[in-house]
């Protein structure tokens, strides 16, 4: 049997609220040790924002360090649900050209699959699998 999404992903995904500054969600990302944060707008998911999105879409722009974090959300939002096998998650994550996938269980996000999730699931000791169990070097 298939392992499900739920059995890979990495569970209890930090999130931000739209309207909350660039600044506040670097520094929640670097505290956290994580590199993608989910962005909620009252109620609903708007997206995810990475820290690549951080540096490319605001810093390099010229975007003020206050200005809210919300507009630079990644345009398209794909989920998964959690108990899909994992070959879905890699499905979508291929088509969608996304390197993170928020997981979606009774209608609630419950956590992230990555592509280090996922290569760590295939093949504990390809390069990109070793990447991904190393600790974060912040």
């Amino acid at each position: 049997m298939e392992k499900q999404v739920r059995d890979i992903m990495t569970p209890d995904p930090v999130g931000v609220y739209y309207d909350q500054t660039i600044t506040e969600t670097a520094r929640l990302m670097r505290d956290a040790g994580v590199g993608a944060v989910l962005v909620v707008n009252g109620e609903s998911l708007s997206g995810v924002v990475t820290d690549r999105d951080l540096v490319v879409r605001a810093l390099a722009e010229g975007a003020s360090p206050d200005a809210p974090v919300g507009p630079l959300c990644s345009p398209k939002l794909v989920g998964v649900d959690a108990s899909a096998d994992v070959s879905e998650a890699e499905r979508l994550i291929r088509e969608h050209a996304i390197r993170r996938l928020p997981v979606i269980d009774n209608g609630q996000i419950v956590g992230i699959v990555s592509i280090g999730d996922l290569a760590v699931t295939e093949d504990g000791d390809t390069p990109l699998a070793a990447v991904s169990k190393a600790q974060p070097n912040t």
